[in-house]
């Protein structure tokens, strides 16, 4: 599996759940795979996985909530072919009890640094005539719930700026698309998960929560070239809505 020989991939919070998924697949397809996150430990775990499955890949810590440590990621990435905005935040809680400092939060992580990795990585891309950004969304930009609206605004913009990064790099040889993930059981999820019970297998029409292994591949499918004439999607990866309606 080499049909990413060759390429270097960024991906965002990789050290658990999607992000690790994701850059353990690009690696198994031959990527050479820049690992983020903020955990050196988890970092350097990661980067052992990697290149025990035959692998490469270095890690580099930063925090995405703050703007100077995410020109520093995009430099020490230095070029690269993939980028996977994966990292994000979310605090799940109603608009009463939701602090500015949440607000700001959630849009500093899970908005503005993609924007500043797109606009120091993009040009690179653009002057080689190739590559490929994926940004990791939900679905909860697009389904209303009673709490969660900051988390859901904060992917909203970010499902809008894939569309209007699509159109402004697309004449240049540079595809960017996103991935709407529905509910998905990581490290960080578990709590809620285990909270809900059963009733959350229950809110797909597959009935089941996904795996981070289901979205990595079809992250893999959109940055490799199968995928060539797929610019300014967001592909829904939520395992089928499920109807309210009785019957």
């Amino acid at each position: 599996m080499t049909g990413l020989a060759g390429k270097t991939a960024l991906v965002t919070g990789a050290t658990a759940g999607i992000g690790q998924a994701v850059a353990t697949r690009l690696a198994d397809h031959g990527a050479e795979v820049v690992v983020h996150g903020r955990d050196s430990r988890r970092g350097a775990e990661l980067v052992s996985a990697i290149a025990g499955r035959g692998g490469r890949a270095r890690f580099v810590a930063a925090d995405l909530s703050v703007a100077g440590d995410v020109e520093r990621l995009a430099a020490e990435a230095g070029e690269v072919d993939i980028l996977v905005n994966n990292a994000g935040v979310y605090e799940l809680a109603p608009t009463p009890e939701t602090s500015a400092d949440s607000v700001d939060r959630h849009l500093a992580i899970n908005t503005r640094a993609p924007f500043q990795l797109v606009a120091a990585l993009a040009p690179g891309m653009v002057e080689r005539g190739h590559g490929a950004i994926v940004n990791v969304s939900s679905t909860a930009a697009t389904s209303v719930a009673p709490i969660g609206a900051a988390y859901a605004a904060s992917k909203a913009a970010l499902d809008t700026l894939t569309r209007y990064w699509a159109t402004e790099f697309g004449g240049a040889g540079l595809r960017v698309n996103g991935v709407a993930s529905g509910p998905v059981r990581t490290p960080g999820t578990e709590p809620l998960l285990a909270a809900a019970g059963d009733a959350m297998d229950q809110v797909t029409a597959r009935g089941r929560i996904g795996d981070p292994e289901e979205i990595a591949d079809v992250v893999l499918f959109l940055v490799e070239e199968h995928s060539s004439y797929v610019n300014g999607a967001v592909v829904a990866v939520h395992g089928g809505e499920r109807s309210l309606l009785p019957g």
